[in-house]
């Protein structure tokens, strides 16, 4: 058998309870996928360096996953954040330097110990979260500060080890593809969880209609995995995969994550017999185990799922204003 390091890559502490047994299943698989991806990347890239134009080849190639040591180079320039630091070279720094509100000021530096509190090389970045938050909110007064841009940006500030592109990068995420999610109302957080919810209904009903007999909102089920993009709900290797295709196709994925999690995991939703099992096993167990522990497998399974633009476009039409969740 394997040994693992009670540490993974990223520095997360693994939890007591995490099943090693099965992540070495999973990895002596995984570590193939990995090496024949970095091949594919290393000739892909020799050939493309400009990424801006996402075709169905890249397309293709990031949803089979980009490689750790490409990846903040590949988002920067497949999210547009990259053009941005360029175009703005000295945006960031002026923005660190401007004097905070004192209630911003506070907000910001009552989060940053609970910022991945378990993270071994997330101690000495500290000073580099709060420079970004910082930055950001003197950048978007209209959100400022809210509670879950904190692990957003510092998981992006673990994935380029860089404050300046995480800052660039944040911008992409909040304002392109979740905008008004972290506002003080969070009107399109509230609308997508509507619509979620009717893309339950559609693809398995029988699993919304057990949510709905046991009482659980899907505000208490999914609020958390959209405001972070599931940063600190799923594990973090599955999680930037899913980024990198949140960079490269948008928002859409993110309803394709979410449906994921219900399907790949309907029977063991619909053997819950109460919300307290259904709390536990959403909170603890789903996000956790095998199935999203795969991320490669995971990912597979987000896209044999058939979802349109139109579909959620329409969607989140007939879900505006809604608070029935």
């Amino acid at each position: 058998m394997a040994t693992f390091s009670e540490i993974d890559e990223y520095g997360f502490k693994r939890s007591e309870n995490f099943d090693y047994q099965m992540y070495e299943r999973f990895m002596s698989d995984y570590l193939k996928v990995l090496a024949k991806r970095q091949q594919k990347w290393e000739e892909f890239l020799s050939k493309n360096s400009d990424l801006t134009h996402i075709d169905s080849t890249l397309k293709r190639y990031i949803r089979k996953g980009i490689p750790s040591s490409k990846r903040c180079d590949v988002w920067m320039k497949i999210s547009g954040a990259g053009k941005f630091q360029k175009e703005f070279p000295n945006r960031f720094r002026e923005l660190v330097e401007e004097e905070p509100e004192k209630s911003l000021k506070d907000s910001i530096i009552i989060d940053l110990p609970r910022t991945f509190p378990d993270n071994s090389m997330f101690n000495t970045q500290k000073e580099q979260l709060y420079n970004i938050l910082i930055a950001f909110a003197h950048s978007n007064k209209a959100i400022g500060y809210c509670q879950g841009l904190n692990y957003i940006a510092g998981l992006l500030l673990l994935v380029t080890k860089d404050e300046e592109k995480s800052f660039w990068l944040l911008k992409v995420i909040v304002e392109k593809h979740v905008p008004n999610y972290h506002t003080s109302k969070m009107e399109n957080l509230l609308r997508d969880l509507a619509v979620f919810k009717e893309l339950v209904i559609r693809r398995v009903p029988e699993v919304n209609r057990h949510i709905e007999n046991c009482g659980l909102p899907y505000a208490v089920i999914a609020s958390k995995w959209f405001i972070c993009l599931f940063a600190e709900v799923l594990p973090v290797e599955t999680v930037l995969r899913i980024w990198d295709c949140v960079f490269s196709e948008g928002y859409k994925v993110l309803f394709r994550a979410a449906l994921a999690v219900f399907i790949t995991h309907k029977n063991k939703i619909l053997e819950c017999d109460d919300i307290a099992a259904l709390s536990t096993i959403f909170r603890e167990q789903l996000m956790s185990g095998e199935i999203t522990t795969n991320c490669h497998k995971f990912i597979e399974s987000m896209f044999k799922i058939r979802l349109t633009r139109s579909e959620v476009e329409s969607l989140r039409k007939k879900c505006v204003g809604r608070n029935d969740t």
